[in-house]
């Protein structure tokens, strides 16, 4: 049983009992880390012998910058900092105290709340205290976030007089540009960029996954554990602040850490603090949002004082909103002088397995951007037995600039062409011809036929002639007037739950790109530019919806497309 007195106990005993603030799910994992601390667990208990080895050791690092600056890091950790270090590192099994019982360790938290010094410490841990010949690894989105855990780790030695200088002849840390080893242990570290390809192979008994929101693909943590399956005490660390998009490999981390909270899930293996705002709707007054977020804000006044000033701002500046948001109170922020269209979460909820479109009547949509850019042809039908609207959408993007859009969009594209629900065709250009023969095959391949295709007349009229000569073409004008209807009326759909569409991940990040503003009089649009990334999914969708409420709701003619309402 764990010293009551021990600064990780006192934490998560004042997070349980409510004397410290802290959001939900950081209150879970602190009561499972009480109950083990308390011997009250048949399977795990902390290794004291190796709890004292560490506290001993951060005795010997010396704090190298801040407020704290030459204190040791033993008397300078803060609260939150002790609990993850000891429950990673000291919690372990009964039937076999050599294995701890933590292999992934997800820490989200909000920025200047010590994440680097903490991994810098955590690796400096690992460099004294696992087996001989380990390797670390961390890996982040770019060289620079990379190396600043290098730089930590650097000035942390370079501070504390016991790290420093020779043993036995050899320098005790030898520090080189692409890695640091510990000579007493023969044990390295290896700071990575991520790289599409180019993370196989490693065998990390720990890494560090660091600000994994801003990763494409969840490919570096895939690679970081499969290089695992052999180890022992195998480690992955994953840290990352909030981003303004829900779908990324954090995002997917955090779920799966709140369904094993929530005990929907079972595994052990976890270990979550989640410091997001369990209610973020007032974050203009209420101070308990930048509590929850920032742990050593409530420790360190300072801190909060700055946070409360950077707070100030955001409200004041709206183009300050979505850093401050995002990046100091892990709040999901979307949208800046606009608004979503649509939550992505509700869009969600409308999913379902599988749709039978044969026999169907339906309208297709098409948005055909720049030949370089992305282009969606969209299809919708009218289920009166349901009293939904069925839809599904594809897009197409240039075959030639896919590792170009990955990276520049942060959007693993062969994925989705896997999933076939994005077609790559042309080279630098989008293939025309592909995207007109998809249409014509629309009724061959999903049994349906096609009462009607809406274009945007925008890079499609030689498209839409050659069309015409088989269906029923219309152009929908790009006027908030026009489109409004139909994006209202999507949006009620989807609210109502009588949206529905097969699972199609790149459908819902485009809709959790898209942003909607309003004209003189009031009429909404998802207005593609000032939206948050590719909507041409959503573009499409509406176009599609539009044709289908003029004939089912409106009873107009035919054309009806090219009246500007």
């Amino acid at each position: 049983m764990i010293d009551k007195n021990h600064p990780a106990y006192v934490y998560a005993k004042s997070v349980v009992s409510g004397k410290i603030k802290a959001p939900k799910y950081v209150i879970l994992q602190c009561s499972e880390f009480v109950f083990v601390a308390q011997g009250k667990s048949d399977r795990y208990m902390i290794d004291l012998a190796k709890l004292q080895k560490i506290e001993k050791l951060l005795g010997l690092m010396v704090m190298a910058k801040g407020l704290k600056a030459r204190e040791s890091v033993r008397d300078t950790l803060a609260g939150f900092q002790w609990l993850y270090i000891v429950a990673i590192l000291c919690v372990v099994w009964r039937e076999n105290p050599e294995k701890r019982r933590y292999q992934t360790a997800i820490l989200e938290i909000s920025r200047k709340n010590g994440k680097t010094f903490l991994v810098a410490v955590i690796f400096i841990l690992l460099f004294l205290t696992e087996p001989r010949f380990s390797k670390f690894y961390s890996v982040a989105p770019d060289g620079s976030l990379s190396r600043e855990v290098k730089a930590a780790i650097e000035e942390i030695i370079k501070s504390s007089p016991a790290l420093v200088g020779k043993y036995q002849g050899k320098e005790k840390f030898k520090m080189l540009r692409d890695s640091i080893t510990c000579n007493l242990t023969e044990n390295s570290y290896y700071p990575l960029a991520y790289s599409n390809g180019h993370l196989d192979g490693k065998l990390p008994s720990v890494f560090l996954a660091d600000e994994v929101g801003g990763l494409p693909n969840p490919y570096a943590l895939e690679a970081m554990r499969s290089g695992q399956l052999t180890i022992l005490n195998k480690l992955g660390c994953v840290i990352s602040t909030k981003y303004p998009k829900t779908k990324n490999p954090f995002e997917d981390e955090i779920g799966y850490a709140k369904k094993i909270l929530d005990d929907v899930v079972e595994d052990e293996s976890v270990f979550a603090l989640l410091y997001e705002p369990d209610d973020p709707t007032n974050w203009m007054s209420d101070d308990l949002i930048l509590a929850h977020a920032n742990p050593l804000a409530l420790e360190v006044p300072e801190i909060m004082e700055d946070l409360k000033k950077k707070r100030q701002q955001a409200i004041e500046v709206e183009g300050r909103r979505e850093n401050f948001l995002c990046k100091h109170c892990n709040i999901i922020y979307q949208g800046v002088g606009t608004e979503t269209y649509i939550p992505v979460q509700d869009v969600i909820a409308c999913q379902q397995n599988k749709i039978d479109w044969n026999g169907r009547d339906v309208y297709l949509g098409v948005d055909l951007s720049m030949t370089n850019d992305n282009t969606a042809v969209a299809m919708v039908a009218l289920d009166d037995d349901a009293g939904k609207v069925y839809a599904d959408v594809i897009a197409f993007i240039p075959e030639g600039r896919i590792e170009e859009k990955n990276r520049a969009e942060r959007i693993d594209y062969r994925k989705f062409i896997r999933s076939g629900k994005c077609i790559a065709c042309g080279d630098k250009t989008i293939d025309y011809k592909v995207v007109e023969d998809f249409v014509f095959n629309v009724e061959e391949k999903y049994g349906v036929t096609v009462l009607g295709i809406g274009f945007d007349r925008y890079n499609a009229l030689s498209s839409a002639q050659k069309w015409d000569e088989t269906y029923v073409t219309c152009e929908v004008k790009q006027h908030s007037s026009v489109l409004h209807p139909a994006t209202k009326w999507l949006s009620e759909l989807v609210a109502d739950g009588k949206f529905a569409y097969e699972p199609n991940e790149l459908l819902e990040i485009n809709f959790e790109n898209a942003r909607c503003t309003f004209d003189t009089n009031l009429n909404r649009y998802v207005n593609k530019k000032k939206s948050n990334g590719k909507v041409d999914m959503v573009a499409a969708l509406i176009n599609a919806v539009y044709m289908l409420q003029q004939n089912t709701m409106f009873s107009e003619a035919i054309d009806w497309g090219a009246v500007v309402i």
